[in-house]
């Protein structure tokens, strides 16, 4: 398992690149492919080149400028200037992205036999998935989301546990150095056998227990026995001719004048009294003055710790600090990427709005029409839609869809133009379903012969009904002009533009 490439976690809607390729059920078509990530389209954007882009990526590559379009150049159909990514230059392809989201996908996680549409996969499935592959965030090892709480709280090395003794936290791989220098670790007194003993305590204990053995006094003179601390003065009186003997011979040592005689039972070779006497006063000097040294020594140690655990202390509270940071950092980078996402937006809604009209009459200028003539027939941007327009400021709000190469039975015979009922603000104030009579024009450049056609909405359609979605299913004209007329000398095209031209009959409103 630990062999997979982790899943890709959630994110905000529009903040992350395309879906991953092994989503899809059935066979995986280019169109459905983005230009840049070169994963299944997710909020799909289509440019003014024809080429489609994930919003996240698109937006992620002109956000440092205008940028020349990779596809275009793969394709050997660059053009200067339809060819280069700018903000501003591409929109939402809504058809695309409903095509999408209708397709069939699987779980792609080893284990998981979920199964739906692409859409259901991202609003239910996405980053929920109890068999996603992730790290743990402290050993990193890779794991199934639905193992990671026991892995957090039995296996991973790096887990933090809380002391049961002092209740001060240590990571898992710790715990032996912890016990070692845990003040409340219990310990077994080895005079008195009493358990649980507090290590912070420990000291106190043998300090006062009489039955821990300790060295005699005279170890520093070669005394090697250990005695309980209430009978030390019994040893004491039990053994002076062998402490005596045993410090005569140190001392002796010590002014390198030792006898080589042994010492007798009666102890009467002590000629030189008074230069012992004074032989061990200055021994004892030397002993207070080292005593004095190492309790020097002891509260010097002391201190360091109490220095020690003051920055341990302080270490933990950084800790926490950055870790604080940490998050106020991520949430802050969430809180822009939603920003990016709304400025996208409001962009798109100032240029649509700056197209409409409120009287029923629309123009269409569709330009660089070879190009996206091309597109159309190689299967890259079949259908295009033109901005919304409206009957009246609060009146229905509408919008063209056109073919270049044609939909349904004119495909790749005619040009097909279709009208779309689009959702509006005001749409609870209108009367439905919509009834008005519908006029479509191809103009001639030189007002001589328009190609008309006008039909009148079956009001039993779901095409004119009020709309629940962004817009409801189209209805026009598939065959609404040859294309061998586009093709021969005409008038139609001028300037590689034409200019399609919509008017909705406002008689009764």
């Amino acid at each position: 398992m630990a062999a997979q490439e982790p899943s890709p976690p959630s994110s905000l809607e529009g903040n992350k690149p395309g879906f991953p390729k092994k989503i899809l059920a059935n066979k995986l078509e280019d169109k459905h492919l983005c230009n840049i990530c070169q994963k299944i389209l997710r909020k799909p954007f289509q440019a003014q080149c024809g080429h489609r882009f994930c919003s996240y990526c698109f937006n992620k590559t002109v956000s440092g400028g205008p940028q020349k379009c990779n596809a275009c150049i793969k394709e050997e159909l660059f053009e200067d200037s339809t060819s280069i990514l700018k903000q501003g230059c591409a929109f939402p392809d809504n058809a695309a992205r409903r095509e999408i989201e209708a397709l069939a996908a699987v779980c792609p996680n080893e284990g998981c036999s979920w199964t739906g549409t692409i859409k259901e996969y991202e609003l239910n499935h996405e980053g929920k998935c109890d068999y996603m592959i992730i790290p743990c965030p402290a050993c990193k090892e890779l794991l199934r989301s639905n193992e990671m709480e026991r892995h957090n709280e039995r296996e991973c090395p790096e887990r933090t546990l809380n002391c049961k003794y002092c209740k001060e936290p240590f990571q898992f791989k710790n715990i032996k150095a912890h016990d070692e220098i845990c003040p409340k670790y219990p310990m077994i007194c080895e005079g008195c056998a009493k358990k649980k003993i507090p290590r912070e305590k420990y000291v106190d204990h043998i300090k006062l227990c009489t039955k821990f053995r300790a060295p005699c006094r005279f170890h520093v003179v070669g005394c090697d026995m250990s005695v309980e601390k209430e009978k030390i003065h019994e040893h004491e009186r039990a053994c002076s001719y062998e402490h005596l003997n045993l410090l005569l011979h140190f001392i002796m040592g010590i002014k390198g004048a030792c006898a080589p005689t042994t010492l007798s039972t009666s102890f009467t070779p002590l000629p030189t009294g008074v230069g012992l006497s004074r032989r061990c006063q200055e021994l004892e000097l030397k002993v207070s003055t080292f005593e004095n040294i190492v309790c020097v020594l002891n509260r010097e140690m002391e201190r360091s710790a109490t220095t020690m655990e003051a920055y341990n202390r302080q270490h933990r509270l950084d800790q926490d600090k950055i870790e604080i940071l940490s998050n106020k950092v991520r949430q802050l980078e969430r809180t822009v990427g939603l920003r990016d996402l709304s400025i996208v937006e409001m962009e798109g809604k100032m240029r649509e709005m700056s197209a409409a009209t409120y009287d029923g009459v629309f123009v269409w200028k569709i330009s660089d029409f070879s190009k996206k003539r091309q597109d159309a027939i190689a299967g890259r941007a079949p259908a295009m839609f033109s901005p919304a327009f409206y009957t009246s400021k609060y009146g229905y709000k509408m919008c063209l869809r056109i073919y270049l190469n044609g939909d349904g039975t004119g495909r790749g015979t005619h040009l097909s133009l279709f009208f779309v009922v689009m959702r509006g603000h005001s749409d609870a104030l209108l009367k439905w379903p919509f009834n008005q009579k519908v006029t479509l024009m191809l103009l001639d450049q030189n007002n001589r012969e328009h190609i008309i056609d006008a039909f009148r909405p079956d009001i039993s359609s779901s095409s004119f009904q009020r709309p629940v979605s962004d817009m409801n299913i189209a209805s026009g004209c598939p065959l609404f002009c040859p294309l061998p007329k586009l093709d021969s000398k005409n008038s139609y095209i001028r300037d590689d533009t034409i200019f399609i031209k919509a008017i909705v009959d406002l008689t009764g409103l």
